[in-house]
C-alpha cells in the first residue's frame, strides 16, 4: 500500500474523525478512487465500512455542518447524505452470493476483502484508507492501478463467475471501455462472448441506460463495435444489426451500411452531447435494408428508406425502451428529413425549396443540418469536401431565406377559424383544401404571410371552388 492525495476537502477529514471515534476502518471505493487515478472530476462518493454503514453516516451528518439528511435505502443497506455538491454513500462490507435466474446477490457482512471482490472489474476494486493511522493509503489487492496504467477492463475474479453472477456488467465492461477508450481484457471478452445469452435476465431499461452511456462516449463506435464482436448487439438490438454487410451483383457493391452509421454517430458525436441527435444518427439508415433493391441499369438503391425509417423509429423505442416523447418525435422527423438537405446541395438551391426544409423542420433545422453534414462520409475525401462546401451554400440560403421570411415553425396568417367564419362554413374539406392552399402560396412564394395578401388569395381561392364570402 501507498499514499494518495484525496482532495482538500472536509468531507473526507469528517469521516475519518468520526470512523475513528467508532472505531471502525472506512474506506472510500470503487469509481471514485479510479476516476482520482484517472484526473477525472467526480464527487460521487462511495465508503465502506468494516462495521455498520448506516450508522457511520448518521454519525458524519451529525458532525457535519448543517446536519444534513440521511436517506437510508433499507432494501440495499445503504445510506447516503450531501454535504454541499458531494454526495456520499455509505454501506458496510460485505460478501455476495447469487442464484441462477436472478442478478440480485443475497448478501451478508464481510471483510474489505470480501467487498472487494464482489467489484465488476479491478478498476474499480480499488480503496483508500481514511482512517487516521493509514490515512490515504491505497488497497489495491486485484493489481487496479496497474491495469489503470495499462488501460485493460480485467475482471477480479474469473470472468465468467462476474459475468454469471450479475449479467449486467457485461455491458458495464464494453460502456468502461468506450467511456475510458481501454481494452478489455482477453480472458474477460471471451467470457462476454460465452455468457452473453445471461444478458436476457437483465431488463431493457438496465440495458438502455448503458447503451445510452455508450452512445454519450466520445467516439461511440468503438463501444458498438464491441457489442457486434461479443454478439450483444444482435439480443440489444437486432434491427441495427441488418445493416451490417456488403452484397455485391455483377460487380456492383452497396457500402457497408452498419459501419457507415457508426461513423456518422462517431461524426456527430465530435460537435454534438445531445443523446437524441446520436440516436437519430443510429436511426437515420435503419430502413436501408428493408428497401433496398438492384437494377441492372441504376445498381442499388435504398428509394423511401427515409420515410420507412422514421415509420420504423417509434416502434423501435417502444422496443428498446426509449421514450416515447418528444425525443422519439425529433428522432422521428429527423430520420425523415435526413435527405433533404442532401438533395438541396444535388440542385440549385430554391427559395421554394428552402421554405418547405425550415418549414418541416422547425426548430430543429440546426440539429438536421448537423446530421446531414456527419452522414457526408466517403474514402474519396474531394467528395466530402466538395459536399461540405455545397452544404455551407445551403445553410447560407437557409439563413437568407429565414431572415426574410421568418419561415421557421410559422403558421399562416389565415386560420382555419377565418376561413370558416368568411364562408360560413363548418369543420370540412374544403376548410383543409383553403389552408392548404394558403400554406402551399405562401412557401411557393407567391405570397407573403401578411393578412391583406393572404385574405385575397384566400377569396379567389374559395371564389374558385364556388364559395362566397358572406357579405354583412
Amino acid at each position: 500500500m501507498f499514499p494518495i492525495a484525496l482532495p482538500d476537502h472536509k468531507i473526507f477529514k469528517v469521516i475519518s474523525e468520526v470512523a475513528d471515534n467508532q472505531q471502525v476502518p472506512a474506506y472510500v471505493i470503487g469509481g471514485f478512487v479510479r476516476d482520482l487515478v484517472l484526473k477525472r472530476p467526480s464527487k460521487d462518493i462511495d465508503v465502506v465500512c468494516v462495521g455498520n454503514g448506516m450508522a457511520l453516516a448518521e454519525a458524519v451528518a451529525q458532525a457535519l455542518p448543517g446536519k444534513p439528511k440521511v436517506t437510508v435505502f433499507k432494501n440495499f443497506g445503504t445510506a447516503m447524505l450531501r454535504a454541499e455538491d458531494w454526495e456520499v454513500e455509505f454501506v458496510g462490507a460485505r460478501k455476495e452470493s447469487y442464484q441462477q435466474h436472478s442478478r440480485k446477490p443475497e448478501v451478508e457482512p464481510g471483510t474489505l476483502e470480501d467487498d472487494l471482490k464482489r467489484r465488476d472489474f479491478t478498476i474499480n476494486a480499488l480503496g483508500i484508507s481514511l482512517n487516521k493511522s493509514t490515512f490515504g493509503e491505497v488497497v489495491d489487492a486485484f493489481n487496479g492501478l496497474q491495469d489503470i496504467k495499462r488501460k485493460l477492463i480485467r475482471t477480479p475474479l474469473a470472468p465468467g463467475i462476474t459475468f454469471s453472477d450479475d449479467p449486467l456488467r457485461m455491458m458495464r465492461a464494453i460502456r468502461f471501455a468506450t467511456q475510458l477508450q481501454f481494452d478489455i481484457d482477453p480472458d474477460t471478452f471471451d467470457a462476454i462472448i460465452d455468457y452473453k445469452e445471461r444478458l436476457q435476465i437483465i431488463s431493457k431499461e438496465r440495458i438502455i441506460d448503458e447503451l445510452n452511456k455508450i452512445i454519450l462516449s466520445p467516439v461511440p463506435s468503438y463501444g458498438f463495435k464491441l457489442l457486434f464482436h461479443a454478439g450483444l448487439l444482435q439480443l440489444i438490438f437486432p434491427k441495427m444489426l441488418e445493416l451490417q454487410g456488403v452484397e455485391t451483383i455483377n460487380g456492383h457493391a452497396h457500402k457497408d451500411n452498419f459501419y457507415h452509421t457508426l461513423q456518422v454517430l462517431d461524426n456527430v458525436a465530435k460537435v454534438s452531447h445531445d443523446l437524441w441527435l446520436r440516436w437519430a444518427a443510429i436511426m437515420h439508415d435503419i430502413a436501408k435494408p428493408d428497401t433496398k433493391r438492384y437494377s441492372p441499369k441504376v445498381g442499388w438503391t435504398f428509394h423511401g428508406h427515409e420515410d420507412r425509417g422514421a415509420r420504423l423509429v417509434p416502434k423501435l423505442f417502444q422496443e428498446l425502451k426509449l421514450p416515447l416523447n418528444e425525443h422519439m418525435k425529433f428522432v422521428q422527423k429527423l430520420v425523415r428529413l435526413h435527405l433533404r438537405p442532401i438533395a438541396l446541395v444535388k440542385e440549385t438551391v430554391t427559395d421554394s425549396a428552402v421554405r418547405r426544409l425550415l418549414f418541416e423542420a422547425g426548430n430543429d433545422i440546426d440539429a438536421l443540418m448537423q446530421l446531414c453534414r456527419a452522414d457526408i462520409t466517403s474514402k474519396d475525401h474531394n467528395r466530402v469536401k466538395r459536399y461540405l462546401q455545397n452544404f455551407t451554400k445551403v445553410e447560407e440560403k437557409l439563413r437568407e431565406v429565414e431572415e426574410s421570411d421568418k419561415l421557421r415553425n410559422f403558421q399562416p396568417v389565415i386560420t382555419g377559424e377565418i376561413i370558416m367564419e368568411t364562408f360560413q362554413l363548418k369543420p370540412s374539406r374544403e376548410v383543409g383544401i383553403l389552408k392548404e392552399a394558403i400554406t402551399e402560396a405562401i412557401l411557393e412564394g407567391q405570397i407573403r404571410n401578411e393578412y391583406e395578401e393572404a385574405f385575397g388569395f384566400l377569396l379567389e381561392k374559395g371564389k374558385s371552388l364556388g364559395l362566397m364570402p358572406e357579405t354583412k
